[in-house]
């Protein structure tokens, strides 16, 4: 081997190299174990927000402290943190949501809200195509407007053709010309949100945030590793920051409305028909909301709105306040679906006509326990505006009130300040309400006129929820609503479990595989678990150097490509065996088994096989796909380089020293040497196992159908862990009285924890509804949780006890979009990889053969996921993770099946008077021991972390273990019968 001292310095550099990108990884660990000793040494009585609490503040306090100084430079926590090597949600915990600006909203805004017919329908009819299509919002809107239009133009004085456009829009223009125009102004409005939000997470101060723009599909993907407090961070990031001045009603002014009201609603809820009519005009609400938790007809009868809101009764002066009603926080979506029947809103007198009822921001404990939030009347207008818009603000910030409370203190512009002058100077004596995104945040008495300064106060207001506060009105007001369309939550706890179990499987499965292949290949095969051991190095110390997110399918990315490595050292040794078994010398038979007409050929089609793949993954790919392929790239490039060079560097060195190699053990000596098996003749009973249990699967899967993830079908799905033994059916059954309809409950790892999956509300819009429905499941649960709180009940922090430990929330619309991206991933990786097969054979049937062969093993896979899914014990969902196995199976079986043509081509070469059966019998005879050894090895990696790994992994692992053995049977039973039955086909058509 030429340039070997070249060779060797790179492999010692880049080791290194990797080297010290890890050591950041270790020193951050070592400090954030520190703070987690700091936390627990402030007792056991604190919970899991004041331990974070503390973990943070040790955090804080050595962030730009040198933890480690080299002479020449010195590093402080926050250096390393930066320079880490990054975990996925899977593994570290933390949010990952992807929001949607709301292109409607924008649409509408440009408009000025118009009243327009045809605009408003085309709005609503582009809302209903949305559910079902993967185009734009704009271009659904575009072609519905098209159909009721008539002779109306987007830019139409009454729609587009309004002044604040008159620069960019002009009357009488073309409708695809305004179309581009509005292309402009929804690219601006959701850079502008991008960057709205980009400042707000650069203020939160998490670790390694990512945002990014998803094309201009008008969507946000934020990545927040590590964040623990979820409540806060999804308030943070779904925050309008509309602030808004209003004069407010008090509760004298509206008790009177208040009775009437609730002799209207008694009246109301003694029919059910007509409660039903109610229920059925109202979006956001259900029969369930409107009665509470009663179900008894007899107590319907009996109810009415005091039965659900408490009026705050003023019967004197000194009793005045702006808060007019309370009511439980669980009853105040039906307070706001009874107040808004038209009934009801039809008794308002002419006084209150504009009248907007808000809640307060936060609610507190009332005298027995129960969580309770204030209702406030708001003075609206006609136009629907406030009397000062949030736009006035210069600066905010938090600050200490006289009572050393804290509040946000704003500072307002010219305008503003004599707005609010006017505003306070008109109000003396009566009460004015500062509103943000529609919670009203303080509602004081104004006893004088005031000037430039205002603040945002509350009894119960944190620092942190103030500094929040201070922060998204810094940051400014976003465009456009924007809402979480998808959502995963991964508690501390759960990715602290997840680390700790892929660490005890991965490590158990290497050293299998290094104890297997030194007890197969003897000295050489220490050579190749040495080659295998810089291979991991190399991996991992480039992706520390490239900040790439290690996720639990980049695990399985790194275990194909060690399952490769590991193959191409077994391709090696086995011709280097075979030149052996003929007598030639040792040193010849190396060369010949590392060069082109020896392995190498094999290797590299093998590998570049895989490598299109994973390219094509990473295209099309999205969340864990494109995890596992990018994984898969990095470790088929140092596979390659590590098993060829290495591992030819070390057994080099060993035969210059005059050691002798054998390349098997007297254990292993002679196996699968001299094996003639007439594959061919058996093809036709391989056909028909094969089409047997292919077409037993495609009849379980239209029957029984497969097992879709919250990820392809839309829907919540949450992991719940328990104190006690749970009854899967049990909980299911006491769900559905809670969602209406039974969501799907299954025991997920112990009989502790359970995955309750439900599409409650899932087609629901608000930032409101999916804490609605987290609150309907901790009280459909709480005859199981013992003292747990709802506090501590929800996602984030570390668990001790009952809570949810990870959360899921995938909208219909974006799962057909990931449904779609996956299906593209798995056509195109077959497309190119048939494209290549044909380039490099120059013959058709061997890309008919290997992409038949691809498409036999992901019928089975999938024909056996849809007939055990009902029986096995852990999950097997059909969502993105499985379609990573399912393509990890592609490219394993895609590597078996081009190492046998490799040598079906060379044997077709070097054997030209041989019949073709007899050529392609031979060939596979001679890979039967590579196929069987690699298979092995990479079965054993996998068996140890199906069975030691974390639940999570479960399923995704038994997908690749039935891969692998269908994979290793078709390459050896159908790829080459294929291919061979076609080539006949061409022969005779030639």
């Amino acid at each position: 081997m030429q340039n070997k001292g070249l060779i060797k310095l790179f492999a010692i550099l880049f080791g290194l190299v990797s080297l010290y990108q890890l050591s950041f990884t270790f020193l951050a660990t070592k400090v954030e174990d520190n703070a987690i000793s700091y936390a627990e040494s402030k007792g056991d009585n604190i919970d899991a927000r004041q331990k974070a609490a503390f973990e943070r503040k040790y955090l804080d306090s050595v962030a730009n402290k040198d933890i480690i100084n080299l002479g020449i430079t010195s590093y402080s926590y926050n250096d390393v943190k930066d320079k880490e090597m990054n975990l996925g949600l899977d593994l570290k915990g933390g949010i990952n949501a992807i929001l949607q600006v709301s292109v409607k909203e924008v649409l509408k805004s440009l408009a000025n809200d118009s009243k327009n017919v045809a605009f408003n329908k085309a709005l609503d009819a582009a809302d209903e195509a949305q559910k079902n299509s993967n185009a734009t919002y704009l271009d659904l809107f575009f072609e519905e407007f098209e159909k009721v239009a008539g002779d109306t133009k987007l830019s139409d004085p009454s729609i587009f053709g309004t002044k604040a456009l008159s620069e960019k829009i002009t009357f009488n223009e073309a409708n695809a010309t305004v179309k581009e125009t509005l292309q402009e102004e929804i690219n601006s409005s959701i850079g502008t949100a991008f960057e709205v939000l980009r400042s707000r997470i650069d203020k939160f101060g998490v670790t390694q945030p990512n945002i990014q723009r998803i094309g201009n599909s008008g969507r946000i993907q934020i990545e927040l590793p590590g964040a623990k407090d979820i409540e806060r961070v999804t308030r943070l990031i779904t925050s309008k920051a509309e602030l808004q001045f209003w004069e407010v009603y008090t509760n004298a002014e509206v008790q009177n409305y208040f009775f009437t009201a609730n002799a209207k609603v008694a009246e109301l809820l003694k029919d059910n028909t007509v409660l039903k009519k109610a229920v059925d005009s109202t979006k956001t609400d259900d029969i369930d909301d409107l009665l509470g938790e009663t179900k008894d007809s007899t107590s319907v009868n009996q109810k009415n709105l005091f039965s659900y809101l408490f009026p705050n009764v003023a019967q004197s002066q000194q009793q005045m306040s702006s808060l007019v009603a309370q009511a439980r926080v669980l009853d105040t979506a039906t307070v706001n679906s009874l107040l808004k029947r038209k009934e009801v809103k039809a008794l308002l007198p002419k006084e209150l006509k504009y009248v907007k009822f808000l809640w307060d921001y936060k609610s507190n404990k009332g005298t027995d326990g129960t969580e309770l939030i204030g209702l406030y009347a708001i003075k609206g207008t006609r136009s629907g505006k406030a009397n000062i818009e949030g736009d006035v603000i210069l600066d905010a910030s938090q600050v200490f009130d006289q009572m050393n409370k804290p509040e946000v203190s704003m500072t307002m512009n010219s305008s503003g300040t004599k707005q609010w002058g006017k505003l306070t100077g008109e109000n003396i004596g009566k009460f004015v309400a500062i509103v943000l995104d529609d919670y009203v945040y303080t509602a004081p008495s104004i006893n004088q006129k005031l000037g430039s300064m205002s603040s945002i106060s509350g009894g119960s207001m944190t620092i942190t929820e103030a500094e929040d506060i201070a922060t998204v009105l810094k940051a400014g007001k976003l465009p456009a609503a924007a809402r979480i369309i998808q959502a995963e939550v991964v508690g501390p706890s759960l990715g602290q479990e997840s680390i700790d179990h892929s660490i005890q499987s991965f490590g158990l499965a290497i050293l299998l595989v290094l104890v297997w292949m030194i007890l197969y290949y003897g000295k050489a095969g220490l050579y190749a678990d040495i080659a295998l051991a810089v291979n991991i190095l190399f991996i991992f110390g480039i992706l520390a150097s490239f900040n790439a997110v290690l996720t639990l399918p980049g695990i399985a990315g790194i275990i194909l490509t060690i399952g490769m490595s590991v193959d191409a050292n077994v391709i090696i040794f086995e011709r280097i065996k075979e030149s052996l078994s003929i007598k030639k010398g040792l040193k010849q038979s190396v060369d010949e088994g590392f060069s082109i007409k020896g392995a190498l050929s094999a290797i590299i089609d093998a590998n570049i096989t895989t490598l299109l793949t994973g390219i094509i993954l990473y295209v099309f790919g999205t969340g864990p796909i494109k995890g596992f392929a990018l994984t898969l790239m990095i470790g088929i490039l140092t596979s390659l380089f590590t098993a060829v060079f290495i591992t030819r560097l070390l057994i080099d060195r060993s035969i210059n020293k005059g050691n002798s190699l054998t390349f098997n053990t007297s254990i292993s000596k002679g196996w699968f040497q001299n094996i003639n098996v007439e594959f061919l003749r058996k093809r036709k009973i391989a056909y028909i196992v094969s089409g047997t249990v292919i077409i037993a699967g495609i009849i379980s899967i239209f029957s029984i159908g497969l097992k879709q993830g919250v990820d392809f079908k839309g829907g919540r799905s949450y992991v719940v862990r328990f104190d006690q033994t749970m009854n899967a059916t049990e909980v299911a059954s006491t769900l559905k009285d809670a969602f209406g309809t039974a969501p799907e409950v299954k025991t997920y790892g112990s009989d502790h924890q359970l995955k309750i999956t439900t599409v409650y509300k899932i087609d629901e819009e608000g930032q409101d509804v999916d804490d609605q429905v987290q609150t309907v499941l901790f009280t459909g649960l709480k005859p199981y949780l013992g003292t747990t709180t709802y506090e501590n009940f929800k996602p984030g922090f570390e668990k001790e006890g009952s809570g949810v430990m990870s959360y899921m929330k995938v909208e219909p619309t974006i799962a057909d979009d990931i449904k779609t991206s996956a299906l593209y991933a798995v056509f195109g990786s077959l497309l190119v990889v048939f494209l290549y097969i044909l380039l490099r054979f120059r013959k058709i049937s061997f890309s008919i053969g290997a992409v038949v062969a691809v498409f036999h093993d992901v019928l089975i896979v999938l024909g056996l996921f849809s007939i055990l899914y009902k029986f096995m014990p852990f999950d097997m969902e059909i969502g993105q993770s499985f379609i990573a196995a399912i393509l990890t199976v592609v490219g394993y079986s895609l590597n078996d099946t081009v190492v046998i043509f490799d040598r079906v081509r060379e044997f077709t070469g070097t054997h030209p008077n041989w019949k073709y059966s007899e050529v392609v019998d031979k060939a596979l005879s001679s890979t039967l021991g590579r196929t069987i050894n690699t298979s092995l090895t990479t079965l054993l990696v996998m068996l140890s972390i199906f069975l030691f790994g974390g639940d999570s992994i479960k399923g995704f692992m038994f997908a690749l273990i039935i891969g692998v053995v269908v994979g290793t049977y078709s390459s050896l039973f159908v790829a080459t019968p294929i291919m061979f039955d076609t080539s006949k086909k061409e022969e005779k058509n030639n």
